[in-house]
């Protein structure tokens, strides 16, 4: 059996509350990454107010997060989250979020997000793993295509940013979409 957590670039791993507040307090003052990640109004938070939040959560019994860890430096870089919709229906949200610059279009959101799938497929039994981003994100769309999700949906005008309208985006990959690609390689 293979580390399940592990891939090439990065792995997955929990943080305390501290590590996370204090990388969620940096990153979020980031606004450009806060705005590809996320339809909601930045905010600046505390990192008390983000620690509170990370421990109020940690009870969801259909919330899997994980941090993302860099393999060569161990560098804390960002978070991927699977959010169960549905047991009886094996559904599950996916949302990922990488803070650090330095590390975006170099393939670490994307094996992080294959790690997330694989783990939602083998681990939890999932079928469907489904997404949303904002169509102006084109890099986020390429990595996850890369992966093998399949647009399923455009809400056209759905978001508002500097008084612009942007669609919103769906995409989904099947567990034997996903099995089938797996035999492939």
């Amino acid at each position: 059996m293979k580390d399940i957590y592990r891939g090439f670039l990065v792995r997955l791993c929990d943080e305390s509350p501290e590590v996370l507040a204090k990388a969620f307090a940096k990153w979020d003052r980031d606004t450009e990454q806060h705005r590809l990640a996320d339809s909601d109004p930045a905010q600046l938070l505390s990192e008390k107010k983000i620690k509170e939040h990370v421990e109020k959560r940690s009870g969801n019994n259909n919330a899997f997060r994980f941090s993302i860890r860099t393999l060569a430096d161990d560098k804390l870089i960002g978070g991927v989250m699977l959010w169960i919709g549905s047991w009886t229906h094996a559904d599950t949200w996916l949302g990922i979020s990488i803070g650090e610059r330095d590390y975006w279009g170099k393939g670490y959101g994307s094996e992080a997000v294959r790690l997330a799938v694989q783990y939602g497929f083998i681990e939890l039994n999932l079928r469907r793993v489904s997404l949303g981003l904002h169509a102006y994100n084109e890099r986020a769309l390429k990595a996850y295509e890369k992966v093998g999700f399949k647009l399923e949906g455009r809400t056209r005008g759905d978001g508002l940013r500097d008084g612009v309208r942007f669609d919103s985006l769906w995409m989904g990959i099947l567990r034997e979409d996903w099995l089938a690609a797996q035999e492939a390689k």
